[in-house]
């Protein structure tokens, strides 16, 4: 009975729906996170009888086919890459992005990887690095004598060194952006790598036109929305329960057949 293996790949697209949630709701505190959404499409469809052929009996079209749906499976987890809230942190070294872009970040490998996460501080040698210790694009060093150290709008990144009354410009954050973020892949510790889908990044300085600002003592929150998610997760149990009680008619609707049979 196809209504059988129907429900059940109803079942498994709202597990996958529900795993989805999950990782939102768990991730609701996580800097710079983009909640994620599940999208289902159509499985193939059995033709019963086709449309807009000859009747079998005379030259008449067929005016409606029957076609009979086999299910349903998961198309993609798409990434929502809507800004989050700015939280303020009074940390020198946190900067968020608001609006378009991405921070560059050198991966162990020496590849460049992306982020929305500027919790940033320094390691040993000065050089500004993520919370993983991976450095950031390009180089920014903050000699140990810096004072008051501030990122402005653009990225630029002041200090005073030492004695010194004015501040010296010790380097330049950039930022990158895509012309598609959802073809971002994931690679967690809120970093993502650049695929064929996102295509190349478009690196420049913030604040100009196309690119975010960036804001000093703040971060991005996630953007998770907590009554969304509820809202999500009941839909998708409720989904979960119909696909069950059609597999449940389905075996007793099977079984007065074999009662029949005996």
């Amino acid at each position: 009975m196809r209504a059988l293996s129907i429900a059940a790949t109803g079942m498994n697209a709202q597990q996958t729906n529900l795993e989805v949630i999950a990782n939102n709701i768990a991730n609701i505190n996580t800097t710079g996170f983009k909640r994620a959404r599940a999208e289902f499409t159509d499985l193939l469809y059995q033709t019963e009888r086709m449309a807009g052929v000859s009747n079998s009996a005379n030259s008449a079209i067929v005016p409606e086919g029957a076609n009979i749906g086999l299910g349903v499976k998961t198309a993609a987890v798409r990434n929502l890459h809507q800004q989050g809230e700015l939280t303020s942190t009074s940390n020198p070294l946190d900067v968020a992005i608001v609006g378009k872009g991405w921070f560059q970040v050198e991966a162990p490998d020496g590849s460049t990887v992306y982020t929305r996460d500027g919790a940033f501080n320094t390691n040993a040698n000065g050089d500004l690095v993520t919370l993983s210790g991976d450095k950031v694009i390009p180089n920014i060093n903050i000699p140990i004598d810096a004072k008051d150290v501030t990122i402005n709008r653009s990225g630029q990144v002041f200090a005073t060194l030492a004695n010194a009354t004015t501040a010296t410009q010790l380097g330049q954050i950039t930022v990158a952006t895509f012309i598609n973020d959802a073809g971002l892949t994931p690679m967690g510790d809120n970093l993502f790598k650049q695929t064929d889908a996102s295509g190349d990044p478009t690196v420049g300085v913030a604040d100009d036109p196309g690119f975010g600002y960036l804001t000093q003592n703040y971060l991005e929150a996630s953007n998770v929305d907590p009554v969304k998610e509820i809202t999500d997760l009941i839909s998708a149990q409720r989904a979960y329960e119909m696909n069950s009680k059609v597999i449940q008619a389905a075996d007793d609707m099977a079984s007065v057949v074999s009662k029949n049979l005996r």
